[in-house]
């Protein structure tokens, strides 16, 4: 029996190579149990055809197929299943029975319900992604990520790559954050102060879980990052809540006794704002006070575009006192999920035990990849790109809601990748951002990032980090049309 070509077809959703893709599809119907020991495959010119590709692609995939015993050929008769081809599992199917179990008394605790929104999987196919944290694949360094990726996976890193760290890190992506990357902020690090993790945010866990209790308090920033702050609820701590100003958190406005202050001095997320030097002073003084730890994410140093960036609150630090955390994650992309934590000893030794508990170590092959393309000078060159070309998008959308009457509520001195914005009181921007959707505009709304039961809903964030600058002023020009705020004549047609 012969499977019939018509069993076979390329999804547009697929990725890798055609012939990787191939390989695939026959792989999963023998596994499946589709494709039967024996069964002649289509000949390679009529799958060829019938797929609209060349047929000597085909014929490579028959023959990876065929080296790894899943093919069998025979002369002048073609392929077929081979005899030997994995067996698909055989079970009987169990019938579903009722779910006796009351979920609501068996769950011990829960992480659902928090602030933190979902952000839509498919931003890039929207025309004006004004979305916030996402790579633009036009400004990426494929060919030397790729290039680093390949030296990690060589024969002279195959103890880095293969190797059980336990509760360590790779010594050269160390090496680089303590004598390179952490000198620029004005920290001076040893290696066992430096604790590698799974991007900012488990850092930022890891974090309340070895510093916090249900006895001690945690004062957060409002507006603040929606995830620290169902992190710091989870927790179960008492939390206090402080406004920030154009200036960032005020230290006058701290409760009198605090556990652990969470703050974004150089870039507060999300309003941009940057603390200045005389105030990062104070908040120093103040936690010294009230014998307060500082925990500071400085999550976007690196975007520091339109000038200097500040010294790190953590440069000032003469105590001890301020834990520092960082990521790669924002500025080489998102999915790398490669962060760090700074701070002393006594405190890494706590974090290094609790994530070896967790998850041991980030993979080591992402960390070597991640420590070549920081020590080979790619990872600069990329910042250096980045910025130049934020810079431009930035001025383009300055200009766009100047003349377009929104409203900007906050830019940062120094750079970053997003303008913090409010709408018109009465505005919901949750509800205008899904009527926005269908013009192709994808912003952010701004009341997950406010605390209490009945937020602020005007205000909104637009990130220019994965928009073309040629279509910023026209995405704009619509949002302001839906905001009713739009000059005459400055909207365009919607199509």
């Amino acid at each position: 029996m012969t499977i019939s070509v018509e069993t076979f077809f390329l999804s547009p959703d697929a990725t890798g190579t055609l012939q990787a893709q191939i390989q695939q599809m026959i792989a999963e119907g023998i596994l499946s149990g589709r494709f039967a020991k024996g069964e002649k495959l289509p000949s390679s010119r009529k799958l060829a055809q019938h797929l609209g590709i060349s047929r000597i692609t085909v014929t490579l995939a028959y023959t990876e197929l065929q080296a790894n015993d899943y093919l069998s050929a025979r002369d002048r008769s073609g392929f077929f299943v081979s005899q030997s081809a994995p067996e698909p599992p055989r079970f009987a199917a169990m019938p579903m029975g009722e779910d006796k179990i009351d979920w609501s008394r068996a769950l011990g605790r829960r992480f659902t319900g928090g602030a933190t929104p979902e952000k839509p999987q498919n931003w890039s196919t929207y025309r004006y992604p004004f979305v916030y944290g996402q790579t633009d694949p036009k400004l990426f360094d494929h060919a030397n990520w790729r290039h680093c990726a390949l030296r990690a996976l060589g024969q002279k890193d195959f103890h880095a790559l293969t190797t059980d760290y336990y509760d360590q890190d790779d010594p050269k992506l160390i090496e680089f954050i303590a004598r390179h990357t952490l000198p620029r902020r004005g920290i001076l690090a040893e290696p066992d102060e430096i604790l590698v993790t799974m991007g900012a945010q488990n850092a930022l866990w890891m974090t309340a879980q070895v510093l916090l209790t249900q006895r001690r308090t945690a004062v957060v920033e409002d507006p603040c990052y929606h995830a620290l702050r169902d992190i710091l609820e989870q927790s179960r701590c008492h939390l206090e809540v402080v406004p920030v100003d154009e200036d960032g958190l005020p230290p006058e406005a701290l409760p009198d006794q605090a556990d652990v202050i969470f703050c974004t001095p150089s870039h507060q997320c999300p309003t941009n704002a940057t603390m200045p030097m005389a105030r990062r002073c104070a908040l120093l003084d103040k936690a010294c006070a009230m014998d307060a730890l500082i925990v500071e994410d400085d999550y976007e140093f690196e975007m520091s575009f339109l000038g200097a960036p500040s010294p790190a609150l953590k440069s000032l630090d003469r105590d001890g006192r301020v834990i520092y955390v960082g990521s790669f994650s924002k500025s080489i992309f998102p999915g790398l999920r490669l962060g760090y934590l700074v701070g002393p000893r006594a405190f890494i030794r706590e974090v290094r035990a609790l994530r070896a508990s967790v998850l041991r170590h980030p993979p080591g092959l992402m960390q070597r990849t991640a420590a070549y393309f920081l020590s080979l000078g790619h990872y600069d060159s990329l910042i250096r790109r980045m910025s130049t070309v934020y810079a431009g998008r930035r001025a383009v959308m300055e200009q766009a809601a100047a003349e377009l009457g929104l409203t900007v509520a906050g830019r940062g001195l120094h750079g970053g990748s997003s303008i913090w914005m409010r709408a018109p009181e009465g505005a919901d921007m949750e509800a205008l951002g899904r009527r926005l959707g269908a013009f192709g505009v994808l912003i952010e709304p701004g009341a997950p990032f406010f605390h209490g039961a009945d937020p602020p809903r005007n205000f909104y964030r637009l990130a220019y980090s994965s928009i073309p600058k040629e279509r910023i002023p026209e995405g704009l020009a619509i949002l302001a049309r839906e905001l009713d705020v739009a000059p005459t004549g400055a909207t365009p047609d919607a199509h």
